[in-house]
């Protein structure tokens, strides 16, 4: 697996990442992740050898990774090569024209080489800054190559599958959700003791590294909520969740202290914290989607959720009783939604078990490893 963050390392990728060569390695493949250089202790987990690479992806870094793909034993048609693709995790500054040029001509060996695009490429739209019209085009680029290399396409979300039709020709591409990257822990202590140490009738939970979009989508409904709820506390979990309160504090100081803040927890923690909360409120500025990790979290941890509907959001949202939906930027609309849920304890309940078996049956991580060894085969 090549991939531009593994733990230590933080972000969504990175956990994706693990939880997939964990998920591999349980079911007897050998794993070698090829990831950048950190400055921290690894992971040690059974099964998965870690090679880290110095610089990121440049050139220097693609020899070393070529040498050293070469020096794995066995037939090489026995190999498969999983690339996490996201633009921006694989360095200069999201343009790695040489990487995908060079994952291109290791194709041309006998590997088999799949891709996982967790994103695409960056929209080009007529009048946007020179920069961004330069990125757009240079993410196309790098999307052929990555394209045309693979043996199999897999896409987080399926407006993905539209963005590359053009480079995959007749390359097999499958819709492939990422699961939740926080494991339910079933610790009924901890999360009453959380509820008593938030004290609250209702606790409204937020989940996610916030974004700058989130961010604003957050600040504009958090203090109507809660100036609406006087009864409710806001958990909001993450590690960006002490800036995240701080910009709404600024707005509303008087809303202060019934806004609490983790910052980053490990999983056990993350997960009490999670179970701990009554619903959760996940908007997305281009809608929910199957990319979205924080959301399957939620639904992973039978929360109820109230999120947004957008330019990115499946048919199976609206298809199902899985969460609530409001418009991308209708205000009004999510407050209402979470208020009607804050007061209907059943309909909040049959929300929540109606995500808990959607992510079970859709969305959980036996269907990514299974999904996977099958296109190996």
């Amino acid at each position: 697996m090549i991939t531009g963050e593994y733990p230590p390392q933080t972000g969504g990728v990175s956990d994706y990442s693990r939880l997939v060569a964990n998920g591999l390695a349980a079911e007897g493949d050998t794993v070698h992740i090829y990831a950048p250089a950190i400055r921290a202790n690894e992971y040690l987990d059974d099964g998965i050898e870690i090679h880290r690479l110095p610089g990121h992806f440049e050139p220097q870094s693609l020899g070393r990774l070529g040498r050293e793909l070469h020096s794995l034993t066995g037939d090489v048609a026995d190999e498969i090569v999983l690339v996490q693709y996201v633009p921006h995790a694989l360095g200069f500054k999201a343009m790695n024209v040489p990487f995908c040029a060079w994952l291109y001509a290791l194709s041309r060996s006998r590997r088999r080489i799949m891709v996982m695009f967790h994103e695409a490429t960056v929209p080009w739209r007529s009048g946007q800054p020179i920069k961004l019209q330069v990125l757009a085009l240079v993410t196309a680029l790098m999307a052929m190559l990555m394209a045309r290399a693979a043996s199999v396409i897999f896409v987080a979300i399926p407006a993905w599958k539209e963005r590359l039709a053009r480079f995959a020709g007749n390359t097999q591409m499958k819709w492939m959700p990422v699961p939740s990257n926080v494991p339910v822990a079933e610790d009924a202590d901890a999360i009453a003791a959380k509820r008593r140490e938030l004290n609250a009738k209702t606790i409204i939970g937020h989940f996610g590294t916030n974004e700058n979009s989130i961010s604003r989508l957050l600040n504009l409904v958090i203090p109507q909520l809660l100036e609406a709820l006087p009864d409710a506390k806001l958990l909001l979990i993450g590690r960006d969740s002490a800036a995240l309160k701080e910009i709404i504090s600024q707005a509303k100081p008087a809303i202060v202290n019934r806004i609490y803040a983790t910052g980053g927890l490990p999983e056990k923690s993350a997960s009490v914290a999670l179970s701990s909360c009554d619903l959760m409120l996940q908007p997305y500025p281009d809608g929910v989607s199957t990319r979205r990790g924080s959301v399957m979290a939620a639904l992973a941890h039978q929360r109820a959720v109230v999120t947004t509907a957008g330019a990115f959001t499946e048919p199976l949202w609206s298809e199902s009783p899985a969460v609530a939906l409001a418009g991308v930027g209708d205000d009004r609309a999510i407050c209402a939604e979470v208020k009607r849920l804050t007061m209907d304890e059943f309909e909040r309940r049959t929300i929540a078990l109606s995500g808990k078996r959607l992510y079970d049956k859709r969305f959980a991580l036996r269907h990514t490893i299974e999904a996977l060894r099958a296109s190996a085969r």
